[in-house]
């Protein structure tokens, strides 16, 4: 009788509130939760040196092991616009009626390889960095824009063939040439907001990356790399639908805007309507919306 008396009262656990109430207290915080997007945004801008180093080095290790090293940053593209020019130009016929078609098509090539290049290592950057990710605390967000900054800096190396090939090729140096910074920045954000996208997707479902390739290859057939979409839409029997597609394909955008600034005969009519407002709305609306869609998910990143 005397232990049931002495039997102390069961305690209550504490509530969550008053956990929280406690952590709160003492200045603890969740791990790993995800902070504001203003904050994200200060990480981010704190971290620049080490995106623009990671950048860099990945592009010096990429041809380590081949033995001419980063010539193949130039002789990649350059090889496929060879193929392309066989395949398309001469048997398909498509160099008809496109004035300096070899700068149009190396051009287009060099362009969309900047953008099919983004996407797909974007893919891959955190599923691919599950090591680095467990392992370090920084934004996530540094991967695919280092990715993206490593792909561009690939693309500055491919341009300076491309001067070569336009000198080549009799085309002038004339003042559009300054238009490229414009195109490469608005074509920058684009890439840099699709790579996020697929990031946050590829983290989520690695399998995304077996597809990638399938659609990728699909999309840069209808992107003009080598064709002309002007004439092609000049025609009557595609539907209006079809040619509004067409023009305002965000990669063929970037790619007739490279065109214009580079190539003299490539004409502002060859563009479609409201091309610049096109192109910045692109960057925009991929930009911004993939930084914040990938922010969404920062927290769950190398997580299960």
């Amino acid at each position: 009788m005397s232990q049931v008396l002495d039997t102390p009262p069961p305690t209550r656990a504490p509530a969550d509130d008053d956990l929280a109430a406690l952590a709160a207290r003492h200045g603890l915080s969740v791990s790993g939760a995800r902070p504001t997007l203003p904050e994200y945004v200060r990480q981010l801008w704190a971290r620049r040196h080490f995106i623009t180093a990671f950048a860099t080095a990945k592009l010096t290790a990429q041809y380590s092991q081949a033995k001419l090293g980063q010539i193949w940053q130039v002789m990649t593209p350059l090889l496929n616009a060879a193929v392309y020019y066989f395949i398309f130009g001469v048997l398909l016929g498509t160099k008809k009626g496109v004035p300096d078609y070899i700068p149009f098509l190396v051009t287009g090539v060099f362009v969309w390889t900047f953008t099919q290049s983004s996407i797909q290592v974007g893919t891959r950057a955190i599923s691919g960095n599950l090591g680095l990710v467990r392992a370090l605390h920084f934004p996530r967000a540094a991967l695919p824009i280092s990715f993206c900054i490593q792909q561009l800096q690939q693309l500055l190396f491919s341009m300076a063939a491309l001067v070569v090939i336009l000198l080549g090729f009799g085309l002038p140096v004339t003042p559009g040439w300054l238009l490229v910074i414009p195109v490469l920045v608005l074509q920058f954000l684009f890439n840099a907001g699709m790579a996020m996208i697929m990031a946050r997707m590829g983290a989520k479902t690695p399998d995304i990356a077996q597809l990638m390739p399938f659609v990728l290859r699909t999309w840069m057939y209808v992107s003009g790399v080598m064709w002309s979409i002007s004439k092609l839409t000049k025609k009557d029997h595609l539907p209006h639908i079809v040619t509004i597609l067409l023009e305002n394909n965000p990669a063929a955008v970037y790619i007739d805007l490279m065109r214009y600034a580079l190539i003299k005969s490539f004409h502002a009519r060859q563009l479609p309507p409201h091309v610049w407002a096109t192109a910045t709305g692109w960057a925009l609306l991929a930009g911004v919306g993939g930084f914040i869609y990938f922010w969404k998910a920062e927290e769950k990143y190398g997580r299960g």
